[in-house]
């Protein structure tokens, strides 16, 4: 059954028909292209601040280019800080699994490890195997919610240090030498540490979102086993089945997400099958903490003045 939210959508033409109960919606009846009018425009601002990810079905039209102006219409397009761009591209990041860090098969929100972070992201599936790579979204602001007050309490103190140079081979079981290689030589060939609140006021909605994934590498202010166990409890709220949607790819389909209130997760099930996908990402602000300090660089951006929890 289709769903005509009265708060979102004003063109009868348009359907949302949401795909799990917290998370992800199906967005019928917009073909989307760089020229779409401020009223559409605004359908799919405000369909993304509610549903966090939402899905356009059979949009073979978008290529390369539209898909960068695309990004466009909700801000401004940012490459990937590490990775080349596709060629002939100016922000496509591609993920093509025959090639080193196409499988990213690990919770996380994209980029992390800078300050000032993805706000969106809009991936679009090129090459789909007839079966497996689906992709799961977490609602992390639902997370938050369910959260106990006591845990609640103990996550809006705290900050985490988040870095590209993770444990890539540990997160990454089944990762190929070429993929291990690959991160090493691609992906931190610029190192990048960010001090992050644990729990951010997101800038559009007031929502409290957990800010975790495979980035962080440590709680601040706390025992290297402390902090394993503490984010280990507070990932485990954000992946809960109730909290996430998995979605089945058919190439053409067009996925975009709030970054700054979800992880996701590519699932490595189809073997040797080919899978291509291109993402463009949208500039975000720096986040906030609750009570109003912002995230810092401290290793390979500018470092900011601004104090967090371990040095204030």
């Amino acid at each position: 059954m289709s769903v005509v939210d009265k708060n979102i959508i004003t063109n009868t033409n348009v359907e949302i028909q949401p795909v799990a109960g917290r998370i992800g919606a199906e967005i019928r009846g917009i073909h989307l292209s760089p020229d779409l009018d401020a009223q559409t425009v605004n359908i799919i601002r405000q369909a993304l601040l509610k549903y966090k990810v939402i899905f356009f079905r059979g949009q073979h039209h978008i290529d390369d280019a539209s898909q960068e102006a695309l990004a466009q219409l909700l801000g401004n397009p940012v490459a990937h800080p590490t990775v080349p761009t596709r060629e002939k591209t100016s922000y496509i990041h591609e993920l093509d699994s025959t090639h080193g860090g196409g499988r990213a098969n690990s919770w996380h929100t994209d980029v992390t490890f800078v300050d000032a972070y993805p706000k969106a992201s809009i991936l679009r599936a090129v090459v789909v195997p007839p079966a497996g790579g689906d992709t799961v979204w977490a609602n992390t602001a639902a997370a938050y919610q369910d959260l106990p007050p006591a845990l609640r309490d103990l996550a809006d103190k705290l900050w985490a240090l988040h870095t590209n140079e993770y444990d890539y081979a540990g997160r990454h079981i089944k990762a190929s030498p070429e993929a291990v290689q690959h991160y090493r030589e691609v992906f931190t060939s610029t190192v990048y540490e960010t001090e992050h609140p644990v729990v951010q006021v997101h800038p559009e909605t007031g929502e409290r979102t957990l800010i975790l994934g495979h980035f962080v590498k440590k709680i601040l202010g706390v025992p290297s086993s402390d902090s394993a166990h503490i984010i280990s409890v507070l990932q485990d709220y954000i992946t809960r089945l109730e909290n996430t949607v998995r979605w089945r790819w058919a190439a053409g389909d067009i996925a975009i997400w709030d970054n700054r209130a979800t992880q996701h997760y590519a699932i490595n099930d189809y073997g040797n099958q080919h899978r291509i996908v291109r993402r463009v990402t949208v500039t975000g602000d720096v986040p906030v903490s609750i009570d109003g300090r912002h995230s810092v660089t401290r290793k390979g951006g500018v470092p900011k003045p601004e104090a967090t929890s371990e040095s204030a």
